[in-house]
């Protein structure tokens, strides 16, 4: 009974004059008592009607309630038109703002976008372009280096052909070509240059 106590003067709060007599009739009725419970079940009151057997004066009084609800429902609308229009006036107002808001969120996505083209396009040619370029460099060397093992293999041959003079010559053009084939290999392993 407490619960539907503090519901009814809440009901009453909200309508103001001779409106709120008839609603305060409305929440005494024992009628309706079931319907201002928070655990009102559906199933269990229409249970209770049909073993009262009580149905007919239960709808009755129930479109009773209802009619009177509509017309105290009506001249609320009457009595407050104004803030409700008001507030619709308000609801226009801030579908506006959001649809402005909107229009601004999409303007503002497209100069990110024109800046991320603008920055973010160049840097990953640039990054492109470096990888590129270390390659290059890579090949560049390893030519390089291809070039002096063919001028050392060539020295060799002829240092070869010289007899004992030419030993010491030969050994070291053999030592050089030994740090060459060896930094070769490296190279095709990737030791020098992990990520190429």
């Amino acid at each position: 009974m407490e619960g539907r106590g503090v519901a009814g003067s809440g009901a009453e709060a909200l309508v103001p004059g001779p409106a709120a007599v008839t609603v305060r009739e409305l929440l005494q009725d024992e009628c309706y008592f079931d319907f201002l419970s928070e655990d009102f079940d559906v199933k269990t009151y229409t249970s209770q009607s049909i073993h009262q057997a009580v149905i007919a004066e239960q709808l009755a009084k129930l479109a009773q309630g209802i009619s009177q609800l509509d017309k105290e429902l009506h001249l609320q609308v009457v009595a407050r038109h104004e803030d409700l229009l008001a507030q619709a006036t308000g609801i226009e107002s801030l579908e506006g703002v959001l649809q402005m808001m909107q229009t601004r969120i999409g303007a503002l996505q497209g100069a990110v976008d024109r800046i991320k083209a603008k920055i973010v396009d160049p840097y990953n040619k640039i990054v492109a372009r470096t990888a590129q370029l270390a390659r290059l460099q890579v090949a560049c060397d390893l030519l390089r280096r291809i070039i002096r093992i063919l001028y050392l293999s060539k020295r060799l041959q002829g240092q070869l052909q010289g007899g004992s003079r030419e030993i010491t010559k030969a050994a070291q053009s053999l030592n050089e070509l030994e740090q060459l084939f060896g930094e070769a290999v490296s190279y095709r392993r990737g030791t020098f240059f992990p990520n190429f």
